[in-house]
């Protein structure tokens, strides 16, 4: 057949989500991918986590100055079994199960030779228009650094939701929560929860959440706080002076919105700590210095994780953490878009959506 390599005649498609416009997605044909290189390892996909992030590209083409080019493919919380490894793989095997760290730094920049992964000049992200394909399709390729094999005992749902898990892990590990802290969460989605999950496995704490929907507020409570309440319903910075009338030592942002930022100030005892967890969907946010300054509160953001993912697996598999209320709807990758618009739309008590890739997805190990 002249004109036709034989690399074209033997190429395999895959099926994937791919982002077709503002609230467009569809599943099409991607050629699927191979190993490129001595340590790349080739995973069949079995779940992936709808993260918010995802949601800002879906439903606004970016975040902040990355912006999508039509077609894309976004996810990145995502755990899958090896299908295949490079020739210079040393530590996965065929058929093993891991959790995936989307994170690929360079590994030379001054940020990652100071133990700053997270903040490498020259990081690539999965799902991140521009840097690296994303996790919802049938198979992926990443570097086995990304790779963080699990217990037989955990399903390969536990196994992606360790990548959100692990930012809750890291900003309570940031904060330095400890025995008799009191702390406040502001925003109860999936990364306000983990925060709340960290800090009680961290330390004997007391934590207050706040959220505008109810049925985050009820899992808030389900997890362990001491206390959930409505801003739209009630003065929730007043309500929890009543209980702590000196303030709170930790303020997570976790919603991205100013009027968080201004509640979590004001929550805050002086010399407290500010940790912004969450995404704003704007350019700028603002705060009264003078309360930042007659307090001298401290403001620290959280860029994703950094080297918790492996203390997340351990969390999880040791059962000292319970990330299963979490997942709260589950879609097969076929109506990929369904899962998006519900989280978008903030349907039915959505809390996690949970897209299984593989029929093993919510499966513990079966040897």
């Amino acid at each position: 057949m002249p004109g036709i390599s034989c690399d074209a005649l033997q190429e395999k498609f895959m099926k994937a989500a791919l982002l077709t416009g503002i609230r467009g997605l569809e599943i099409g044909d991607l050629p699927e991918p191979r190993i490129a290189s001595p340590r790349d390892v080739l995973l069949r996909v079995d779940a992936v986590g709808v993260c918010g992030s995802d949601l800002h590209y879906y439903a606004h083409g970016g975040i902040g100055a990355q912006r999508i080019t039509y077609p894309e493919t976004v996810g990145h919380e995502c755990a899958g079994t090896v299908v295949d490894v490079g020739t210079g793989v040393a530590h996965l095997r065929v058929g093993a199960r891991v959790a995936v760290d989307p994170l690929m730094p360079c590994g030379q920049c001054d940020q990652c030779l100071g133990g700053r992964a997270h903040t490498c000049r020259r990081q690539k992200f999965l799902g991140c228009p521009g840097q690296a394909s994303g996790a919802l399709a049938e198979f992926l390729v990443v570097p086995e650094e990304c790779c963080y094999p699990v217990p037989d005992s955990m399903s390969m749902e536990q196994a992606a939701i360790v990548e959100p898990f692990s930012i809750g892990l890291y900003a309570a590990r940031m904060a330095g929560v400890e025995d008799g802290a009191k702390v406040a969460i502001l925003g109860a989605g999936p990364i306000g929860l983990s925060v709340l999950l960290a800090c009680l496995a961290q330390a004997q704490c007391t934590v207050y959440a706040t959220d505008l929907l109810e049925a985050r507020l009820r899992m808030a409570m389900k997890l362990g706080a001491a206390w959930a309440g409505n801003p739209l319903e009630s003065d929730v910075v007043a309500e929890v002076e009543k209980k702590e009338s000196l303030g709170v030592d930790f303020a997570f942002e976790c919603a991205g919105e100013q009027a968080t930022l201004d509640q979590a100030v004001n929550l805050l005892k002086p010399g407290g700590t500010l940790l912004i967890v969450g995404i704003p969907e704007t350019e700028r946010v603002s705060f009264r210095i003078h309360d930042l300054r007659r307090k001298e509160i401290s403001v620290r953001n959280v860029r994703r994780q950094n080297e918790c993912t492996a203390a997340a697996i351990s969390l999880i598999a040791s059962g000292r953490v319970n990330v299963d209320p979490l997942i709260t709807h589950r879609f097969p990758l076929r109506v990929a878009k369904a899962a998006f618009d519900l989280i978008a739309n903030y349907g039915d008590g959505v809390v996690k959506a949970m897209i299984n890739v593989s029929a093993q997805a919510s499966q513990t190990f079966q040897p």
